[in-house]
């Protein structure tokens, strides 16, 4: 993840040119989960957990959210199941 113009961006690591249909632009709840679980396995219920300790969110709307996000990265291919 970098920041570039106030924005958190993913970008693939993999020495390609960049392909910028590829960037993925998190808002601040889904940087902040993408700092927290780096390059460890994780599950909805981590990332649900996740948002539960930093925000103020009731365990249903986290878990809303938390599935919304994975599922989001799931279909940009950047986490897979």
């Amino acid at each position: 993840m970098r920041s570039l113009c106030r924005e958190n961006i993913i970008l693939p690591e993999n020495g390609s040119p960049v392909n910028f249909n590829k960037m993925i632009a998190l808002n601040s709840s889904a940087a902040f989960l993408w700092k927290s679980v780096g390059n460890d396995e994780f599950s909805v219920d981590t990332l649900k957990e996740l948002l539960i300790s930093e925000y103020e969110v009731d365990e249903q709307t986290a878990m809303t959210d938390a599935g919304n996000i994975a599922r989001s990265w799931i279909e940009v291919g950047i986490v897979s199941e």
